[in-house]
């Protein structure tokens, strides 16, 4: 369960949801694990996909929510194509706008500036953002709840005062073009201290005149010019524990050397080198130059540290949910263009029918066709009167593809995506367990069919009236009367859970035997087929019972392996 205090883009806003994570054999029997490496070929991204699509909630809220926000953005590409650019905006600071440092170092004030420019552009992405959402053509509950949240965040007193704050600082900071040191020195001409003279909004200007060194006014305040007007004031820098002031400076003018000039010159500033030579002076001289502009410095920290809490990092939260969306947009209309069917699902409350597929087809089946042509679509409902299908046909008949097919119709829906269908009505699944052949290596120890007993024992453990269970020829590992025995009181116990399910088996005899096994019982189940047509695999389902030998002598015929054909003998 997740209270869903932040916003979300896949859950309704204040709403508690509950749900359950796939297996990962479960994801893996699905085909999620191909699907998702043919959506983004990231594996950060994928790993985003992946938690979406295998944590499932059975409520139709949260499906029609996702779908809704899906359709908006498949329907608005220039919206989707807008909010993708302010995301990656925002990513891009979240990451990389501030200057990285250590853990003991002190913020200096190029580290704080940069934080400065951070907040400011986020300020420009929240702007934007409200303008983006304000567009009336967008539909969806979960984007005009984005849109809420963000005039909420818009209209936070603190979210003022920052901009105001940011202004002002923004106005003071740019108008800095230079400093003016004070040093005083020993009869050795050592420097014994250093302080601030002024806080200049213009640059020094080449000159011969040695006076120039202290052409300022000190204060707290910037000074308009950079001319001396006698009334010179100079402030210590305190010394803090550890810190060398003759060795840092002495430092700093070697690791810098660019900016100084050979004692014999007769400037007393000189340009700054392009190129390599300046990319280092801001760290050198980080640690001296915030001792002397301690007050600028204390102030962007204070202003900075009273919003670090803010809900500005909160509005990035959507960032992995939104590429989600866009990646499987990006995919699925690729598949579109090919002229494959996708369609929005509509989920609904679970009841006496809880689902209906019209349409529908498989969708890893299609990712590797190029012609939809190829496809064979289908039919099928869950309801009182069809709960369990037990699935029959020749091998390679599609009963594998149909399961999985129905399988992945819930886990994309319900992922927020639309679906493989030319429509798609069904009450969420709270899990959906799927039992299919293990690896050879999983049933070392138990043999093949005592791995395959605790499995579905486990299943049916976990499983409720809203679970999903796909079972592929499962308790086929042993010799029929065996695997016929377990699977008779298995699809009985699955009537007292109330499950859907589809059982694909090769024991036709349970097909048969449909209707006995739902006596006494509300729902029922059903014989469903993969017909023959002629001894040619159709991939068409139908409700009838197991065509077993009928499709045996079509097989025989084909390929010549009747008595009649083998021996000759017609009689």
């Amino acid at each position: 369960m997740i209270g869903n205090k932040r916003f979300s883009l896949l859950y309704p806003r204040g709403k508690k949801v509950y749900f359950m994570e796939l297996e990962d054999s479960a994801f893996h029997d699905l085909g999620l694990d191909v699907i998702t490496k043919e959506v983004s070929s990231e594996p950060k991204e994928q790993g985003i996909i992946h938690d979406i699509l295998a944590n499932l909630s059975p409520d139709p809220d949260v499906t029609n929510y996702r779908q809704d926000i899906f359709e908006d953005l498949r329907n608005l590409p220039d919206i989707r194509k807008k909010l993708e650019e302010l995301f990656e905006k925002i990513e891009f600071n979240k990451q990389y706008g501030v200057l990285r440092k250590s853990k003991d170092e002190v913020e200096g004030l190029w580290f704080l500036m940069h934080r400065l420019n951070q907040y400011r552009d986020y300020i420009t992405c929240v702007d934007s953002l409200k303008e983006c959402l304000s567009d009336e053509r967008i539909k969806s509950q979960g984007l005009k709840d984005y849109k809420a949240y963000i005039d909420e965040v818009y209209a936070d007193a603190h979210f003022n005062d920052l901009k105001k704050d940011l202004e002002k600082l923004v106005k003071e900071t740019s108008e800095v073009q230079s400093v003016t040191i004070g040093m005083n020195l020993n009869g050795r001409l050592e420097a014994t201290s250093m302080g601030i003279i002024s806080v200049n909004n213009k640059p020094f200007k080449k000159s011969n005149i040695v006076s120039n060194f202290a052409d300022g006014i000190g204060g707290d305040k910037i000074k308009d010019g950079n001319e001396w007007n006698g009334d010179m004031h100079y402030r210590l820098v305190e010394k803090s524990a550890g810190f060398n002031l003759v060795n840092a400076w002495s430092d700093a003018l070697v690791a810098t050397n660019p900016l100084v000039r050979s004692a014999s010159g007769g400037s007393t500033t000189t340009s700054i080198a392009q190129g390599d030579g300046i990319g280092n002076t801001p760290a050198q001289f980080d640690t001296i130059l915030n001792k002397m502009l301690d007050v600028m410095a204390k102030n962007l920290r204070r202003t900075i540290d009273k919003y670090a809490d803010m809900a500005l990092n909160e509005v990035a939260d959507v960032i992995p949910e939104f590429v989600y969306y866009i990646r499987f947009i990006d995919f699925m209309e690729k598949i579109e263009k090919k002229g494959f069917k996708l369609t929005k699902a509509k989920a609904i409350p679970n009841g006496s029918k809880s689902m209906s597929a019209k349409g529908f087809y498989n969708f890893k089946l299609a990712m590797n066709l190029a012609d939809p042509k190829e496809l064979v679509t289908n039919d099928l409902d869950f309801d009182d009167d069809h709960t369990i299908y037990i699935l029959t046909g020749a091998n390679r008949g599609g009963k594998t593809t149909a399961t999985q097919g129905i399988g992945l119709l819930f886990a994309l829906a319900q992922g927020g995506v639309f679906v493989p269908a030319d429509s798609f009505e069904f009450a969420p699944a709270d899990c959906i367990y799927t039992h299919f052949p293990a690896d050879e290596d999983k049933t070392m120890d138990l043999g093949r069919l005592g791995e395959e007993c605790i499995r579905f024992k486990d299943i049916y453990t976990d499983a409720t009236g809203d679970s999903l269970i796909l079972m592929n020829e499962t308790f086929s590992t042993t010799s029929f009367e065996e695997g016929y025995y377990i699977a008779c009181d298995s699809i009985k116990a699955l009537f007292a859970k109330g499950s859907r399910t589809i059982y694909n088996t090769h024991m036709h005899k349970l097909g048969l035997d449909a209707e006995e096994f739902s006596k006494g019982f509300k729902k029922k189940a059903s014989s469903l087929i993969v017909k023959s047509d002629g001894g040619k695999r159709s991939f068409k389902l139908a409700i009838a019972p197991p065509e077993g030998s009928s499709y045996a002598a079509d097989i025989a015929k084909k390929y010549g392996v009747t008595y009649e054909m083998l021996t000759g003998n017609k009689e």
